[in-house]
């Protein structure tokens, strides 16, 4: 009878062992659900200091073999402090023993605090870190030096800012509203700055010209009202992250009502020297018409006098011709200008002004 209550707490332990070892199962994670396979190098330690910091896992890999005749990039985006894991593998004929694994960080040698492990004719290397500034934001690259050089590189950098690729065009006294967003990230601040050269200034939010407002806090907008001539130039919104800055630059440029009318005014001079080329043109035919018909008259006098003496008498009507005759082909030139300035005049006055 004494040994019923071991009998029963050993029975206690067992069911214990066994469920736990039912939660432990079912928390694995299953290779069915279409994930990667599990990289050879063991990872309780990573699991650990993710625990103590409380920072997410960015895992990402680089898949390379002795054919890669181009390096390998991948671009990560990076808006806060978390833990990294870098994987590359090597797949080569030759033997792995021989292959040289190195690590560099923007071309400076890493310290050799990576793992390296093979499996089969697959070399895998392992780089762990921490970013937590912007200082180490950048380019991690591995090496796997054989006959040749392979080289896997992971760019890492902040989210970029999304404006507008085409220069901005508004009138004199008109509003106008730049945008600059940044998609599925949260700036911890927006700072807008001007820039007519090389210096960027920042703009002054406390004159009345200028507001800054964002309907989302992705995204900010500067409304700069009574534009004026001076007012166009580059602006540059730049949003500030935990790892780092973004910039976005916005062209904008400021025209008067007067340029728009240049090219009406170009057509209606034309049209003004072509008329009076004409009018020049046909006052020299038309002198030197009269010219001709004088000198003509003359002879016909000549002529009947010669007549008269020889006793010939010409019963026959005589005719002057005067008159102004306008060539066709110029008309047609003067029409076609007319209806040149009339097109350009119509554009000028129905151009559309872009919303402020």
């Amino acid at each position: 009878m004494r040994a019923l209550p071991g009998l029963l707490e050993a029975r206690a332990r067992t069911s214990r062992l066994l469920l736990l070892q039912c939660l432990l199962a079912a928390a694995r994670p299953s290779s069915a659900d279409g994930s990667a396979p599990d990289s050879p190098f063991t990872s309780p330690p990573l699991r650990e200091e993710i625990m103590a910091n409380n920072f997410s896992l960015e895992s990402h890999n680089i898949s390379l073999t002795e054919h890669s005749s181009m390096p390998v990039e991948k671009n990560i985006t990076l808006e806060r402090p978390s833990n990294v894991n870098l994987t590359c593998q090597f797949t080569t004929s030759g033997d792995l023993n021989a292959v040289n694994v190195t690590w560099k960080k923007d071309g400076e040698q890493l310290e050799n605090n990576y793992l390296v492990s093979a499996t089969g004719s697959t070399l895998y290397t392992q780089y762990r870190f921490t970013i937590i500034n912007s200082k180490q934001m950048g380019s991690y690259s591995c090496f796997f030096r054989e006959e040749k050089e392979q080289r896997g590189t992971f760019n890492f950098k902040v989210p970029e800012l999304h404006g507008k690729n085409k220069p901005l065009i508004s009138y004199v006294g008109d509003s106008t509203v730049l945008t600059c967003k940044c998609q599925n990230c949260f700036p911890l601040n927006w700072t807008w700055y001007s820039s007519n050269g090389s210096v960027k200034v920042p703009v002054g939010v406390q004159m009345n010209k200028y507001v800054i407002n964002g309907t989302y806090a992705n995204e900010t907008k500067l409304k700069i009202t009574q534009l004026l001539e001076e007012d166009g130039g580059s602006y540059w919104c730049r949003a500030l992250f935990q790892l780092g800055e973004s910039e976005e630059h916005i062209e904008l440029v400021v025209l008067s009502y007067l340029v728009p009318l240049k090219p009406f005014l170009v057509i209606v001079a034309e049209v003004i020297l072509l008329v009076a080329t004409i009018l020049l043109c046909e006052k020299y035919t038309q002198k030197k018409k009269k010219h001709s018909d004088e000198g003509k008259e003359f002879e016909q006098i000549e002529q009947l006098k010669s007549d008269d003496s020889n006793g010939i008498e010409n019963n026959v009507p005589r005719h002057r011709k005067n008159g102004l005759t306008v060539p066709p082909s110029w008309s047609i030139v003067v029409q076609t200008q007319l209806a040149a300035a009339s097109i350009s005049w119509t554009r000028v006055i129905l151009l559309p002004q872009l919303p402020g």
